[in-house]
């Protein structure tokens, strides 16, 4: 919410450097220290995420900058190598984390805060919202309020589906149900890992042919209903089959997504489009999983039947409210 409402008044490259900085202290907390009250003040900073992509307000000022650094460029194809190098820096991390202890590792967050410090002086300045704020002040949202409003609710609505289905719930029923060793759960999900990647890429090259709606909404769909499959799977190969497919398809959604928020928008309305956006996710994902643990007490597979089920809703909904809702058309 800090970065929607003063992310471009204090300057894109400023606040992100502020974030790195306290992602470097929090970071640091969690490394030194076991005293429960400074890690759940470093918790609550919001800077250190265990997502791989859309890691907490660092998404939303790289997601309003990212169309700034190409003038007449496809924003999508950014989106779709942004997010694929941060899935393979992420399985390239978890497969490290397995050499040290947790401890040891949580050093890498001050580590990378401080190389990212560095890069951050080589960003140039056209990554900033520009000089159209300073000569007719506006509020961060005006032009395209109700449309961020809209896209906020509903991808709440999809954010708290996929709480349903957090990984250790994916670990858990694979286990309990399937029998599934901790070796087999770590192969599946560092294919998974490799699977999001491949998604990414495709995603750019299918929107290039049907557009990012379509896109998100027809490869989101099916993949909601292969969520759904997993619940009713015989046996643990062919779950396998199912969770791997589901992946692949499902991750379409995230680069054309970010792309989309800020093609529908004002370019100086990126930054709070996409932290209201983003906002609207986070604060909807943490419920899911308290309501998925009393489902898991009916059967083991209803959390993935309600993810599976909410999410198909969402798409439905984007593409009813938004198929005729045309793209700005900016430079950048």
């Amino acid at each position: 919410m800090l970065v929607g409402r003063y992310g471009d008044r204090v300057g894109r490259r400023r606040f992100y450097r502020l974030l790195l900085i306290v992602m470097a202290v929090a970071g640091a907390v969690f490394a030194a220290t076991a005293w429960l009250p400074a890690l759940i003040v470093a918790g609550l900073t919001g800077t250190v995420s265990t997502d791989v992509v859309e890691s907490g307000p660092f998404t939303s000022l790289e997601q309003a900058m990212l169309p700034h650094t190409t003038e007449g460029g496809d924003p999508t194809r950014l989106f779709g190598t942004y997010n694929t190098v941060a899935t393979l820096a992420g399985s390239l991390g978890a497969l490290l984390a397995l050499a040290g202890s947790s401890a040891q590792w949580l050093y890498a967050y001050p580590v990378a805060a401080a190389v990212a410090l560095l890069l951050t002086a080589r960003l140039s300045p056209a990554v900033e919202v520009g000089h159209e704020l300073e000569e007719q002040p506006r509020p961060s949202l005006h032009r395209s309020r109700r449309i961020v409003l809209r896209l906020s609710a509903l991808f709440a609505l999809d954010s708290f589906g996929g709480g349903f289905v957090p990984q250790t719930f994916i670990a858990y029923l694979f286990t309990r149900k399937y029998g599934a060793s901790p070796q087999t759960l770590a192969v599946v999900f560092f294919l998974i890992g490799i699977l999001q990647a491949i998604s990414f890429q495709a995603a750019v090259r299918v929107a290039a042919k049907i557009g990012l709606l379509r896109t998100m909404v027809f490869t989101h769909l099916p993949s909601n209903l292969l969520l759904i499959a997993v619940a009713f799977a015989p046996n643990l190969p062919s779950a396998i089959v199912l969770l791997l497919a589901r992946f692949l398809l499902s991750q379409a959604d995230v680069p054309t997504r970010q792309a989309y928020v800020v093609a529908v928008v004002d370019p100086s309305e990126r930054t709070a489009a996409a932290a209201y956006t983003n906002t609207a996710r986070y604060l909807t994902r943490p419920i899911a999983p308290l309501l998925a643990g009393v489902a898991l007490r009916g059967a083991l597979g209803a959390p993935f039947v309600i993810a599976g089920t909410l999410k198909s809703v969402y798409d439905i909904g984007l593409y009813a409210l938004f198929r005729r809702v045309p793209l700005a058309k900016h430079d950048g």
